[in-house]
């Protein structure tokens, strides 16, 4: 391979590479979710697989709020408030969020407050989370897609 071809493969494997560990090295504090891939994250009471654990997480997608960082760890909060540490491999930095509140939310076709309702979520009930306008966030469950009122979503909050 030539010299300056081998520079430029180089340095875009530099890149590649470097990509997904740059995506959780962000700003404090911001938002992540579990990974997919996690069959369960243990939030642990110190940064370190050396502490114990303190809490077994199993539900790929929940949305957690990542306040520090220390090299390969994060320390989050999950929705009902609890903070420990994760390792930082099982965290996406795609958007989520958990409906909150104890009766179901209604989930329209648009963003307006007068949109039509396309069914009801239950508390408890985790997706994706895009875009928010006006108080009401587009939010994904499954093949389900509609508009759900921001107050309701923890996880959809700016930081």
């Amino acid at each position: 391979m030539r010299p300056g071809l081998a520079f430029i493969f180089g340095s875009i494997l530099a890149v590649a590479l470097a990509g997904p560990a740059s995506a959780q090295d962000r700003e404090v504090p911001y938002w992540a979710t579990i990974r997919d891939s996690a069959r369960q994250l243990n939030m642990r009471v110190g940064p370190s697989a050396d502490y114990p654990i303190s809490w077994v997480y199993k539900r790929p997608g929940l949305p957690v709020k990542v306040l520090r960082v220390h090299e390969s760890w994060r320390l989050v909060q999950d929705p009902a408030g609890s903070k420990g540490w994760v390792a930082s491999r099982l965290l996406s930095p795609e958007r989520g969020a958990i409906v909150t509140g104890g009766r179901p939310v209604a989930m329209r076709d648009g963003p307006g407050p007068g949109a039509a309702v396309k069914w009801f979520v239950a508390a408890g009930v985790v997706g994706k989370l895009r875009e928010c306008n006006a108080g009401r966030c587009r939010f994904i469950v499954g093949a389900q897609d509609g508009w759900v009122e921001q107050k309701r979503l923890w996880g959809a909050a700016e930081l």
